[in-house]
């Protein structure tokens, strides 16, 4: 990923934070018939670790050896930045369109778990953290599926591991511009209502005060 200094991310916590509220990476790796890419939802676990599973029917688990590296992205917010947001632009017409965006690379060498204890155990974090910030109290549990059925789905999945070797993360929220042409680029931002990445902007910006 080409990163520019002012564009580097090294907030540890910002980081977490992206990854939690974007957790659907791209996993791409090598393999003997060439590049693959597979877009799986991935949590944080313990010491270091991505969580996973794949679709047994899914070749990842075939393709990839144990021990691979892999890389996987995470993607943030994106938008386009007009020049005609810049109020400099308007004094001396010397801006160019952009595109703002934030991503996570994380570099990490791969296990896949085959037996059902793993399975079920990657099924209960996923379920248990999204189930609870989407539905609250009446969050859906595994266990409110006959136990049949739950083995029956379970057999059909493959979980992993990543250990994380490696994590570079780019911010580009216009750093590299004047305060005002940020204003202004927020202003615009809002104006297209694209209030995500107006919002990341604000909170880069709080950070630096």
């Amino acid at each position: 990923m080409y990163l520019p200094e002012h564009f580097r991310e090294t907030d540890e916590t910002a980081i977490r934070a992206l990854i939690e509220a974007h957790p659907l990476a791209c996993i791409i790796a090598q393999t003997d018939a060439g590049l693959i890419a597979n877009h799986i939802p991935l949590l944080p676990g313990r010491a270091g670790q991505l969580i996973g599973h794949v679709a047994l029917a899914n070749d990842m688990h075939r393709m990839v050896a144990d021990g691979q590296e892999v890389l996987a992205v995470f993607r943030g917010p994106d938008a386009y930045i007009s020049p005609n947001d810049y109020p400099s632009k308007h004094a001396t017409h010397r801006q160019v369109p952009t595109w703002n965006y934030q991503a996570v690379h994380v570099h990490g060498t791969i296990t896949f778990q085959r037996d059902a204890h793993s399975g079920r155990a990657a099924v209960a974090l996923l379920t248990r953290v999204h189930e609870r910030r989407r539905n609250g109290p009446e969050a859906w549990r595994m266990s409110d599926a006959p136990e049949d059925y739950m083995v029956q789905m379970l057999r059909a999945i493959v979980a992993f591991r990543i250990t994380v070797t490696r994590v570079t993360a780019k911010s580009k929220l216009s750093q590299n511009k004047e305060a005002h042409d940020i204003a202004g680029a927020i202003s615009g931002l809002r104006d297209a209502r694209e209030d995500t990445m107006a919002e990341a902007m604000e909170r880069h910006g709080r950070r630096r005060e």
